[in-house]
């Protein structure tokens, strides 16, 4: 018997990195690929005062074995009642980072054989999370409004019938995690009916919200839930920095003790937690956050300026907040066989197919402009589309 054996078969699939840019990119490779904060945005100077008042008032609780800090929860749970959402310090659960949470529902939900239902595209870590619990997943369209949620009661009554219950309806509804999109108020609505119907676990993973740099903000799906079928994930990553590695999450009390009871380490950094509470306070972090709507407003400006300018066979839907545009490619171009060809020309994207989870979408590319100068980025689009060109003209 070799040691292998002894592994859980849904461990055993290997996964691609979630991170980067990552030292393979050298010293002249624009990194478009993966959705790094901008580290010019980091609020160097308020984090550092932050952490010395934290020092100064209370070294034993901050450096000292300890609770995640019950500020940081207050904290958490104001910003969500603020969005409409019944959230209480009871049922608000610090986590390391919104992932944290996305890795222990599969141990709180799901045995191996189980179907959870995931937009198509969507978050690749969670497609990672879930694929490694045994599940199987079910995929459902994303148009310019979100997911297909004409698509989404077929599937369900299809698996009803077929006598399966989905566990989870996995979403990111606010600036969607390939696609940039942001699902309608009426089909956040009806998204919700169906998962009361239906007794289905929503997910509603928010870590773009408030990046929003133009347009309205549409009321979060756990806003809308009066019957407890919404959990609410959000992060402090987009808007402070990811290294804190702190986010948050509410939903109903008896699944919150759950994921609590899966959360092995107990609290959560008792230095981080006050640090960031702190930093929230007397405005801080809601004047960082406009800083950072500015910002990326700007940069997503110039990339799709560039797009226009440099693939102007390609297709776009214009985000109105987030990290990433999604690139529909000239018809023709493979993703797969693209990613290489752009590598050689010195810029990195992410091939769609890393998106869906099964396997799907080879006409397109996610670009973020999150990390890159944005000095860059037209440069970064100008090369995309020199490789674009090449590829095609190989297949003359």
């Amino acid at each position: 018997m070799q040691l292998s054996d002894l592994f859980t078969a849904r461990m055993r699939e290997a996964a691609p990195p979630l991170w980067g840019p990552g030292d393979a990119n050298g010293p002249d490779r624009i990194a478009l690929a993966f959705g790094d904060a901008d580290p010019t945005m980091f609020p160097h100077k308020d984090l550092i005062d932050a952490v010395a008042e934290v020092l100064a008032t209370d070294i034993d609780g901050a450096l000292n074995y300890g609770p995640t800090y019950p500020g940081l929860v207050r904290v958490a749970a104001e910003r969500l009642r603020q969005r409409g959402i019944s959230a209480t310090e009871q049922n608000t659960l610090i986590c390391y980072g919104s992932s944290q949470i996305i890795g222990l529902l599969p141990q709180v939900l799901i045995d191996p054989g189980d179907t959870i239902i995931v937009e198509a595209p969507t978050f690749l870590g969670a497609v990672m999370q879930f694929r490694r619990s045994g599940a199987r997943l079910v995929g459902v369209p994303v148009d310019a409004e979100g997911m297909d949620v004409d698509a989404l009661e077929t599937t369900l009554a299809e698996l009803r019938a077929a006598g399966v219950r989905p566990k989870i309806i996995y979403t990111i509804p606010t600036f969607q995690n390939p696609t940039g999109v942001t699902m309608s108020l009426e089909r956040r609505r009806r998204l919700l009916d169906l998962a009361i119907t239906y007794g289905v676990l929503v997910v509603e993973d928010d870590a773009y919200s408030d990046l929003r740099f133009r347009g309205d903000a549409v009321a979060p799906i756990a806003a809308l839930d009066t019957a407890g079928w919404v959990i609410h994930l959000r992060t402090f990553s987009k808007i402070f920095a990811p290294g804190v590695r702190l986010g948050w999450a509410s939903g109903p009390q008896a699944l919150i003790d759950r994921l609590a009871m899966c959360k092995v380490e107990g609290g959560s950094g008792p230095l981080m937690t006050r640090v960031v509470a702190q930093f929230a306070q007397d405005g801080r972090l809601d004047t960082h956050i406009a800083d950072l709507r500015t910002h990326y407003g700007e940069k997503c400006d110039l990339m799709l300026a560039a797009i226009t300018r440099e693939i102007p066979t390609a297709t776009t839907v214009r985000p109105d907040g987030g990290f990433f545009v999604w690139l529909r490619l000239p018809p023709g171009i493979s993703a797969t066989a693209l990613v290489p060809v752009a590598a050689q020309h010195g810029v990195d994207v992410l091939a769609g197919p890393r998106c869906f989870a099964d396997g799907s979408g080879d006409e397109y590319v996610r670009l973020a402009f999150s990390y890159i100068p944005a000095a860059q980025i037209g440069e970064g689009v100008a090369r995309l589309g020199a490789a674009i060109r090449s590829l095609a003209l190989a297949r003359l």
